[in-house]
């Protein structure tokens, strides 16, 4: 498995941006798809965004297209979620995850690796 270590939450006014960063360690970052989910109080977790280890095809949740943006770095083992025209309804406990596949995935049970969440939170 991947180790996985979120950073870059924090509190935001609507309108504003953040960064999210997910620093990999333990195996190659090679050949994994890495995804973005989050969780808000009382709702399951859910998909927010999602990149192929090469970088070259990424996919996006409705609620994400035209203000996330997911990159990766391979030589750093990082992965990004750039955030803009944040909204109350962002706010959440966001988690970066692995999954062993050269395609994209979407469905939370297809990754195996998790980090432990950083806590994003919007105000209006």
């Amino acid at each position: 498995q991947v180790q996985l270590v979120e950073s870059g939450g924090g509190l935001v006014q609507a309108g504003g941006s953040l960064r999210l960063s997910c620093a990999a360690s333990g195996r190659t970052f090679r050949g994994y798809v890495m995804g973005w989910f989050r969780q808000a109080p009382g709702k399951e977790r859910e998909f927010v965004a999602a990149i192929r280890w090469s970088g070259s095809s990424t996919y996006y949740a409705d609620s994400a297209k035209g203000r996330f943006t997911i990159s990766r770095d391979n030589a750093k083992n990082t992965v990004y979620l750039h955030m803009n025209s944040l909204k109350p309804e962002d706010t959440a406990v966001y988690y970066c995850a692995a999954a062993s596949s050269l395609s994209l995935r979407v469905d939370i049970r297809d990754y195996d690796s998790w980090g432990q969440g950083t806590q994003v939170t919007v105000s209006s």
